[in-house]
């Protein structure tokens, strides 16, 4: 058994290189092996957002606070909100983040693989980001 106090790892910001806008990370955990499973709350500034990307063996949303949006390559971006759960499969391009005026919190859970748990690709361009009727 481990247990993990809370306010033991330090809160980090989302790198340049991966997100838009102001972006906090909050590891909350990593499996040992055999396990794969990694957790992290990601709280997201109004506007912020991730840049797109795929996670190899998928990625579950838990969103815990605010209203964000989430949309899959070529697909209408969506509205999210607390207590909603996103799964978005392996090899899924997609990005997410918060609303325009408004901040979100997920919990972002996904496995890795080779020790890679997302591969990253461009930045989701503003008429990406859109919301339908903007």
């Amino acid at each position: 058994m481990d247990i993990k106090r809370s306010g033991s790892t330090p809160s980090g910001k989302g790198p340049a290189d991966y997100f838009t806008g102001v972006v906090r990370v909050d590891p909350v955990f990593e499996a040992h092996a055999p396990a794969r499973a990694l957790g992290v709350n990601v709280t997201f500034e109004p506007g912020a957002r991730t840049a797109w990307h795929t996670h190899p063996l998928g990625q579950t949303l838990v969103v815990t606070f605010g209203c964000g949006r989430v949309q899959r390559r070529g697909g209408p971006v969506e509205e999210i909100r607390p207590g909603d759960v996103v799964w978005i499969p392996p090899g899924e391009q997609h990005w997410h983040g918060a609303g325009v005026t408004t901040a979100m919190t997920h919990l972002a859970i996904q496995e890795q693989i080779d020790g890679r748990a997302a591969d990253w690709l461009e930045p989701v361009s503003e008429e990406d980001d859109a919301p339908a009727g903007r």
